[in-house]
This record gives structure tokens, sequence and C-alpha cells, in this order.
């Protein structure tokens, strides 16, 4: 299959399907179009969350401010998977999370692709990314280096960092158990409006029933929404292991005042 994940909405997607569909036969499936607009670190971190969920496959992820300028594009293989995209970090995080996941925890090698001038300088997910991700399928993962214009430029182990490409990570928190208090920061918010941060879960546990304050806002300790009344404030730990600041019912981030990138301070 070839997976798609894009910041392009509603139109542009099929553009790019279209490009796939004649090219390659692949069952195609939508991760995402709706990805914050120009965000890498918040595409990086929901492909993160969402590609090593799927069997082998080739993703094809588009979020690219920097469209039509001298960033390469970037074919990135871990195992049996290959990430097809700007070479602007959004692909490594996702790579990184699919080693970590595979038994034999397959190095991470980096591929630049040399295109022809492309039709457009404004929708390289068409003109660019699309044909490189159908020319991977088609060849096969494990045969990329055998495509023309394809050259390697950088392989590291997954907690290693790149030499040659852009890299993504995502900072750490500051747990200080004895004080009990951790300062991080909030990383992405979802639909529903729950705030992510990058503190870890374990920072709650045992805490369940308790109170801890936010920026000074204090909130339920709760394993789930319905443990605190429709609209009441809580803090629990999310599906992707790190505490959400969240409203049974509401939005999370306009409770607590927070949107991505604001310092968040739990205490209590």
């Amino acid at each position: 299959m070839i997976t798609l994940a894009s910041d392009f909405g509603s139109a542009y997607p099929a553009a790019m399907k279209g490009v796939l569909l004649q090219r390659t036969d692949a069952r195609l499936v939508d991760i995402a179009h709706d990805l914050p607009r120009q965000d890498v670190r918040a595409a990086a971190f929901w492909c993160r969350e969402t590609l090593p969920h799927f069997p082998p496959a080739v993703h094809l992820v588009v979020v690219d401010p920097g469209v039509g300028t001298e960033r390469d594009a970037l074919v990135v293989r871990v195992g049996d998977h290959a990430l097809v995209g700007p070479d602007n970090g959004v692909l490594l995080p996702a790579a990184r999370r699919i080693a970590k996941w595979d038994d034999d925890e397959p190095a991470i090698e980096c591929f630049v692709y040399e295109y022809d001038d492309p039709v457009s300088t404004t929708f390289h997910g068409r003109d660019v990314f699309a044909p490189m991700a159908a020319a991977v399928h088609e060849v096969g993962v494990g045969a990329v280096e055998s495509l023309d214009g394809v050259a390697p430029v950088d392989r590291f182990s997954p907690s290693a960092s790149p030499t040659s490409v852009v890299d993504c990570r995502f900072p750490e928190a500051t747990v200080d158990h004895d004080t009990a208090t951790a300062r991080g920061e909030v990383l992405v918010v979802d639909d529903f409006g729950n705030a992510i941060t990058n503190v870890p879960g374990s920072f709650l546990g045992g805490r369940e029933g308790e109170t801890v304050n936010v920026n000074d806002v204090s909130a339920a300790v709760a394993t789930a929404f319905a443990d605190v009344a429709p609209g009441e404030r809580l803090v629990t730990v999310g599906s992707h292991g790190y505490v959400e600041c969240d409203v049974n019912r509401d939005r999370g981030d306009e409770a607590f005042g927070l949107v991505p990138g604001d310092e968040v301070v739990l205490a209590g």
C-alpha cells in the first residue's frame, strides 16, 4: 500500500492520488490531509503516532513550507517501510518509531532523489513526491538504490542523529519527583481540544483522584474523561503516553489557555 498524509485539505490530495493511480496499482490509504498547515513538528508527531501501526508500506508525507526552494526530496528506508517527502525533518520521528517497534531495530537509511524541474514550483506533492512514492512502490522498498536519480546520503541508528539530512526532535520535559513538579510544553492539540504535552505519563502514576496545578490552574488527575463531570478540567495519560490537559466533553486547550509550544508546569 501507499499511505498519504499532508496539510493540503480536501482537493489537492486528489491530484496526488491521480498521479499515483496512473503509475501503480497500489492500495492508497489516507492518513490525514488536515494536518496543521505548514507545521512540520506537528505533522512529524502525528505521523510518528500513526504510521508505525501499518504493515510494511510506502508512506507519502507532504508538509512542505519550503516547497520550491533548494531543500532536498528524500526517501527514508527503515526495515520494510519507506517514507517519501521533503528533507525538513518530518519523516524521521516516524522512522525512529518504526525502527523501535521492529524486533531487529533496523538502521535508518536516507536517500536523496534528484528530480527534473517539476511542472509547478508550488505543488511538489503532485509533481515530485507522488511520482517518487509510485517509483519506490513499483521497484520495491529493498531496491530503492536501483532507481535513477537516487543516491544514499545518510545511515544511522534510531538512537543517533543524522549528519546529512534535517532532523526533527521533540523537546524533553524535566521531571523532579522529589518536589512532584514537571516542566514541559504542549506538543500538539488534537481535534477534541486535548492539549498533549511532552510530560511523560509516569509523572501521574499513583495520583488518580488527586489534584494538580497546571500553570496555576487546578485540575483533577483522572484515568478517564468520565471520572469528572461534563465541563470539568482533568489531566490524564493519553494514548500517546504523555500527560494531557483535557476537559470532559469540551476543549482542554481553551479551558487551560494553552496552544502548541506553550510551557506547562505541573505541580502538586
